[in-house]
């Protein structure tokens, strides 16, 4: 039997049953279909909100009508509504069909992929309605989404009627989706298709730049880089691209970048390198300004975005003994800068007996983060270079030279050591000294500095960065930056009892009162010694001489008098090249009459050429597995043993 719209009837009384589930709804909408046939009128007009079902109908193109398949189901009536376990149950069976009919489709269909993902292409039809009769078309399934089985189940028998105005809500909503169908939007690729995603609110900017000075180094694009994701985006048509979201990103299937970016990082934390440029690349010809040259200043500022390096310079007097500090944290890694330096230069007279182990403590106190660039030795004078292991690419070949200026003795205890290198197009000097003792030997002191800026013969190999500011009878001027510390010997001119005095009076750190009878700055104002150098401000007590594991000065029979006999001075060919942020000493660490003393520079780069003699990467392997091999061992122990002291129970008998 068919309608004056051409649908037969049950087909109708099915669409009407599939919104509403009930007796009453079959009965409103057998009215609307009879004021439909008193309105009808011509098919070609646009449906209105409010137009009854029987109307929208009768004005779906032909191509909707033979797309839809219509079977013949005989109608019955509504079943009284289930108890909601029953809904449950049914839902559940109504998803494990939808699972199978999905991967039944996946499997047959060639021109799907296997990605996870793959469900999300279609869009998932809704559960099942009350009644047992499948939908009898596509527009039905449409319908039928509206109304969810929970909100036809949770409403009692009593109130499943709706009024006119609900009827009217249902019938604006239905009319609203066939006229997006008239308009070509329902199928128009043959399967529906995910809307776009749009995040809740903007995403958070991604930050490229590392603020810190110690973890600043890694992540950087490289300006050559820069436009990557623009040209692969052009070459390769999407830059976002995994193994897990080819259904998302298939042809004709609409997303958005926000739904799939998640599921990666965008950058990797290495900048990416185009092939091109590796093939283009020579390290062979020197160049300031080349785009390649590793030395350069792309390179620089991708490193040191504000081209300053962290310096740490500590020297100490050990007395030759044996006995090494416990913990040394305190001394290379204090808790004033919140960051710890790209580079640790440490100096050492009278050195222990066993070297080695010095530099292994080093090593297991700096950690894995830093490693050996070099290491050397003149007698009982040490010195020892560590740097931040990614930055050992940057540095030229190592040299060193040292002075005697004590000829006498066997055991060279008095002279200098000198190590040198360039770092990007910065060249670097660093000499620990032990000069000649004695409170009166001022004049001793001054030959033992003119003799060693005259015969260290630095550098060898290396080339000079600025050869026409250098001096033939000055070691200093041939460097960029130059870092002379050691065991200088210069005492105050005063009597211990005064200087005790005036310790006593200021015991924080008021130490000027000290400094104007302090020797080495008497002579540095007068130009006889350290011509160009300067020296921060000390804020710290005297470093000489204490008693052994004591806080207390000099207690034998000789009453030496407390001077500042540790020093730290810098100078560098350009102005304010070099910044001192701290100059201390170290108080904590009491297994020698002198207490270290330490500086934290922050210090210009340059960039530099490509033809100077690389290190490539060399440092003392051996000694940084042992080193961490004592960090972890040390840690375990420490652990043990506070596992012990929560699982042991002490007792108290009164």
């Amino acid at each position: 039997m068919s309608t004056p719209n051409g649908f037969p009837q049950h087909s109708r009384v099915c669409l009407t049953r599939s919104m509403e589930g009930g007796a009453v709804q079959d009965l409103q909408a057998k009215k609307a279909g009879k004021a439909a046939k008193k309105e009808a009128g011509g098919e070609g007009a646009p449906p209105k909100i409010g137009t009854p079902i029987s109307e929208t109908l009768k004005l779906l193109p032909e191509e909707l009508k033979a797309n839809m398949k219509i079977k013949s189901i005989t109608p019955r009536p509504p079943r009284k509504p289930r108890l909601e376990r029953a809904a449950s149950l049914d839902e559940k069976s109504w998803r494990k069909w939808r699972r199978f009919r999905t991967s039944q489709e996946s499997l047959t269909d060639p021109n799907e992929t296997s990605s996870s993902n793959g469900s999300l292409q279609e869009a998932s039809p809704s559960p099942p309605t009350r009644g047992r009769a499948s939908p009898c078309n596509p527009c039905c399934q449409q319908d039928s989404s509206h109304s969810s089985p929970d909100a036809l189940e949770a409403s009692p028998v009593g109130k499943s009627r709706a009024g006119a105005s609900d009827l009217g809500k249902r019938a604006s909503e239905i009319s609203s989706a066939f006229g997006g169908l008239l308009r070509g939007k329902g199928f128009a690729g043959g399967k529906p298709r995910l809307s776009q995603i749009m995040p809740a609110r903007p995403l958070p900017p991604m930050e490229l730049n590392v603020a810190s000075h110690s973890l600043r180094t890694a992540n950087r694009i490289d300006s050559d880089c820069l436009d990557y994701r623009h040209y692969s985006q052009h070459k390769f048509g999407r830059v976002s691209s995994s193994l897990s979201d080819s259904k998302l990103q298939g042809n004709g299937t609409l997303y958005n970048n926000c739904s799939t970016d998640s599921m990666k990082s965008t950058f990797s934390v290495l900048t990416p390198i185009r092939a091109k440029d590796v093939r283009s690349r020579s390290y062979l010809e020197g160049s300031l300004l080349a785009s390649g040259a590793l030395m350069g200043a792309e390179e620089l500022s991708r490193y040191f975005p504000d081209r300053n390096i962290g310096i740490f310079v500590a020297t100490w007097n050990m007395q030759g003994q044996k006995e090494l500090p416990v913990n040394l944290d305190d001394f290379l890694l204090p808790t004033d800068p919140d960051f710890a330096q790209d580079m640790y230069v440490i100096g050492v007279q009278e050195g222990c007996p066993d070297r080695r182990e010095w530099e292994i403590r080093l090593q297991e106190t700096l950690g894995p983060h830093y490693v050996l660039l070099h290491s050397a030795a003149h007698g009982v004078l040490y010195m020892s270079v560590f740097i931040r292991r990614d930055l050992i690419w940057f540095c030229s070949e190592v040299e060193y030279a040292t002075v005697t200026t004590r000829i006498v003795s066997q055991i060279k205890t008095k002279g200098a050591l000198g190590i040198c290198f360039t770092f990007f197009g910065t060249s670097f000097l660093f000499i620990t000294s032990h000069f000649t003792s004695g409170d009166s030997k001022v004049n001793e002191r001054k030959l033992d500095y003119n003799k060693t800026i005259q015969a260290l013969t630095l550098p060898k190999n290396v080339p000079d960065t600025n050869p026409y500011r250098s001096s033939s009878s000055d070691v200093t001027t041939r460097f960029d930056e130059v870092f002379w510390f050691g065991d200088f010997n210069f005492r105050l001119n005063k009597d211990r009892e005064t200087v005790d005095s005036i310790l006593n009076q200021n015991p924080d750190t008021d130490v000027s009162k000290l400094l104007v009878y302090d020797q080495l700055t008497s002579e540095m104002s007068r130009g006889s010694i350290f011509k160009g150098f300067q020296e921060a401000d000390i804020h710290f007590r005297p470093s000489y001489k204490f008693d052994i594991g004591k806080d207390s000065y000099d207690t034998t029979s000789k009453q030496r008098t407390p001077s500042y006999t540790d020093r730290v001075v810098f100078r560098s060919r350009y102005k304010d090249d070099i910044q001192a942020l701290k100059y201390s000493s170290c108080p904590v660490i009491k297994t020698s009459d002198h207490r270290p003393v330490f500086a934290l520079f922050r210090v210009k780069l340059r960039p530099g050429r490509d033809n100077i003699p690389l290190a490539a990467g060399q440092f003392d392997r051996d000694l940084y597995l042992i080193g961490i091999r004592r960090r972890t061992t040390r840690e375990l122990q420490k652990r043990l043993e506070q596992k012990d002291q929560r699982s042991s129970s002490i007792c108290s008998i009164s």
